[in-house]
């Protein structure tokens, strides 16, 4: 499996103000509460490797709608569940940046916090805390003989230039993360939904304005979750949440200043601070040129 990603990153934007052509994570039995683009669902291990790593406020969690029995009530909403337990994801966080892909002209795009808006390379590629998913994107696209985001851009913009250069599937694919055996290792279920229901952390998070203490409340439970159960250990959940809410990594101070200084998205960017100001001189890693 070979992809071309120079001057792409469409699998890291949500480029939708640039015609991407569906919106197929609010379609389905299943649909995503949020309004991110292309959320990648961390394993459980690597939500605790982030989180580890200061980095726990970079990830938040996705909630679904849904329709038959499998649903929990939380202070009113309907949400996809298990038991009267919230079902959730637990991704990387989308911010608003400065961005020119596919050859076009610099507009505001939201992007994975992880994305040099310059270059349009990841930070964290062939680091340890790449996701699994995004090493192997997009392989279960092909597995399942769906459009991979390569072809949605060689289609909607027409580049004569392949970005989906092959098309077999690589044999180390890890599981599809809704399959058979994803409870508690790419699902997981909150355990407290009462708590959620006081805190009112759902709705906000339905409404794009939730705090800290929403995502880590999510990102704790992934975290402290048992692979192959329900079950969340409240000792692991009461450290992993206190490492979440103490966390303050270069994420956190780039995302307040990209919020800050960003348009309607999908605008021209007529001003925007430096890259290397928000996210490098607070500490995010460089990238290296291409082909290297």
């Amino acid at each position: 499996m070979e992809v071309n990603c120079e001057g792409c990153a469409g699998c890291c934007l949500d480029w939708r103000p640039l015609g991407a052509p569906d919106d197929r994570e609010r379609e389905g039995r299943y649909r995503a509460l949020d309004d991110a683009y292309n959320l990648v669902p961390l394993a459980r291990d690597e939500i605790r490797g982030f989180v580890d790593g200061g980095l726990g406020d970079a990830l938040v969690p996705r909630l679904f709608a849904a329709d038959g029995d499998r649903t929990a009530t939380v202070g009113g909403r309907e949400v996809a569940g298990v038991d009267g337990r919230p079902a959730f994801l637990v991704g990387i966080r989308k911010l608003p940046k400065p961005v020119a892909p596919f050859d076009g002209e610099r507009v505001w795009l939201d992007a994975c916090a992880f994305l040099d808006p310059d270059t349009l390379k990841c930070r964290i590629h062939d680091t340890d805390r790449y996701p699994e998913r995004c090493r192997t994107y997009p392989g279960h696209n092909l597995e399942l003989d769906a459009e991979t985001e390569c072809e949605r851009v060689e289609r909607v913009h027409g580049e004569t230039r392949e970005r989906l250069v092959d098309d077999a599937v690589s044999a180390d694919l890890p599981p599809p993360p809704l399959s058979r055996g994803a409870l508690g290792s790419t699902v997981f279920l909150h355990h407290d939904p009462d708590a959620l229901a006081d805190s009112g952390a759902l709705g906000r998070l339905v409404d794009g304005a939730a705090t800290p203490a929403d995502r880590a409340a999510f990102v704790a439970a992934a975290a402290a979750s048992a692979p192959g159960t329900a079950a969340v250990n409240e000792g692991r959940y009461e450290r992993a949440r206190e490492r979440v809410l103490a966390a303050d990594s270069w994420v956190r101070a780039a995302a307040a200043d990209w919020e800050a200084a960003a348009g309607a998205r999908g605008d021209r960017v007529g001003g925007a601070p430096e890259a290397d100001h928000v996210e490098v001189e607070r500490g995010a890693p460089r990238t290296t040129e291409w082909g290297r």
